[in-house]
């Protein structure tokens, strides 16, 4: 787009505002008398000039630069192209000034909404992919098993149920996959809100470590809950909290070694109104360069031993969501072959006494 010499706008400002005046400069002169005719015209003809020329340049001067302003964002917008642009004062001397604003923060407001729509495919892209990976191994796992039993292998009873049992441990693997892709597909889209509830932390520790028991006596890990102020209440989704330990715990028994310990404990953080929930254990830790990527969709430290638990890869990702959605803080730490220490905030409540 060229750049225009003159301002179509101050043009038409100056030509209606000269024309108006020239005429009442005409009727006033008439009123007084003594001009001649060719007077009157040279008069008139130089107040338009002189009127129409004042008029154009304050026009000009005024207008011309929020007008060129208010082009470059409204053409910027039409081309997805997003700058900084001036600041306008939120106190508008005129109607240009208000159309300024209100075109740069129209302009801020699609930049973002694109920004974010761009996000969201790429995770869309991202996820699709993911999915794609994680579901073709059972699925190809279960079609060979059932391909064997259908050749003949069905009718062999030394291998029948071995290959069955086979299948039906990738069918659970494909259960948990799919239950948890709902879950955190609803945590990174915003759809599930947390329910924010007063409630006793211990009694909530106790029920998940009272639950995974049986599984931690299986791997002959030891769960050790240390004491603290049992009547200590924190604000959270008391349901959501669970399934953070649940994850958690769970890890830290599959990723343990035989005769390991899980510790589970409350620290005081420096904020007085937060406190530090942990979960240690003995296991075989996490590399440092994995330490940034462990909260990442399918990222597994172990591969092979997690498949083999039945895990899908999604439960730290899950974790990590649940606790941003609550506003609080999540801290990793560990060291190959010492352990891992999982640790979030959690919001105190305080009782003032009348």
């Amino acid at each position: 787009m060229k750049t225009r010499l003159l301002s179509a706008i101050s043009i038409r400002t100056a030509g209606i505002s000269a024309l108006l005046f020239m005429a009442a400069a005409l009727a006033l002169l008439v009123l007084i008398g003594g001009f001649s005719r060719l007077q009157l015209i040279t008069i008139s003809v130089i107040n338009l000039l002189l009127s129409f020329s004042i008029i154009y340049i304050v026009s000009s001067v005024i207008h011309n630069r929020r007008l060129r302003e208010i082009k470059r964002v409204i053409k910027n917008i039409a081309n997805k192209k997003f700058g900084e642009y001036e600041t306008v004062s939120d106190f508008q001397r005129d109607e240009l000034d208000q159309i300024l604003l209100q075109s740069i923060r129209a302009s801020n407001l699609i930049e973002k909404e694109i920004k974010r729509l761009n996000k969201i495919e790429n995770y869309r892209k991202e996820f699709i992919g993911d999915i794609s990976h994680e579901l073709k191994t059972p699925i190809f796992a279960i079609q060979g098993f059932i391909e064997t039993l259908l050749n003949g292998a069905v009718h062999d009873e030394e291998v029948n149920e071995v290959f069955l049992k086979k299948a039906m441990r990738n069918v659970n693997r494909l259960i948990y996959l799919t239950k948890d892709l709902m879950e955190i597909s609803k945590l990174e889209t915003g759809e599930m809100k947390s329910n924010v509830q007063e409630m006793y932390l211990r009694d909530v520790i106790l029920d998940v470590v009272e639950s995974l028991q049986y599984k931690a006596q299986k791997e002959h890990v030891e769960i050790v809950v240390k004491s603290f102020d049992k009547n200590m209440q924190v604000r959270a989704d008391r349901n959501q909290i669970k399934q953070v330990l649940v994850n958690l715990i769970e890890n830290a028994i599959k990723y343990n070694r035989e005769g390991g310990v899980v510790e589970i404990g409350v620290n005081q953080s420096r904020k007085k109104d937060k406190v530090w929930l942990y979960i240690k254990d003995t296991g075989i830790g996490i590399e440092k360069n994995d330490l940034t990527r462990v909260t990442e969709r399918f990222f597994r430290v172990d591969k092979s031993r997690s498949r083999e638990k039945g895990g899908t890869g999604l439960g730290l990702s899950i974790v990590k969501h649940i606790i941003e959605a609550h506003g609080e803080a999540l801290k990793i730490e560990s060291e190959p072959e010492q352990g891992s220490t999982f640790s979030f905030t959690l919001t105190k409540v305080s009782h003032v006494s009348v």
